[in-house]
């Protein structure tokens, strides 16, 4: 992921529009609030094969991308791997970002 993406993320917590960790993420999905999961690729099988599941079943759109350490660097914490968007135009902004990115070079 490029900076403005970690940046857009930072902003999100700032706002209180982001859900960071296992439990709260999961949490927003299942009260249907969540408009994006950015999964790290370095976080563990079961953990993936729950966010994607859980994104297929509520339609919340799964990325993976970047590591645990700089997912949770670049929200002022510890090592994160999974973060959920709550916020519906910040989510299509990330997404778009993401895949301007992805077009322009491999990560």
């Amino acid at each position: 992921m490029n900076e403005r993406v970690y940046g857009l993320l930072g902003l999100a917590m700032r706002a209180g529009k982001l859900a960071v960790g296992r439990e709260q993420s999961l949490k927003l999905i299942r009260r249907g609030r969540a408009h994006l999961v950015i999964l790290a690729e370095d976080a563990s099988r079961n953990t993936k094969k729950d966010f994607y599941d859980k994104g297929k079943y509520y339609s919340v759109p799964v990325l993976e991308k970047g590591s645990m350490d700089r997912l949770g660097q670049a929200l002022g914490k510890g090592p994160r791997s999974v973060a959920a968007v709550g916020d519906g135009a910040l989510a299509r902004n990330i997404m778009k970002k993401m895949e301007a990115r992805e077009g322009s070079d491999s990560m």
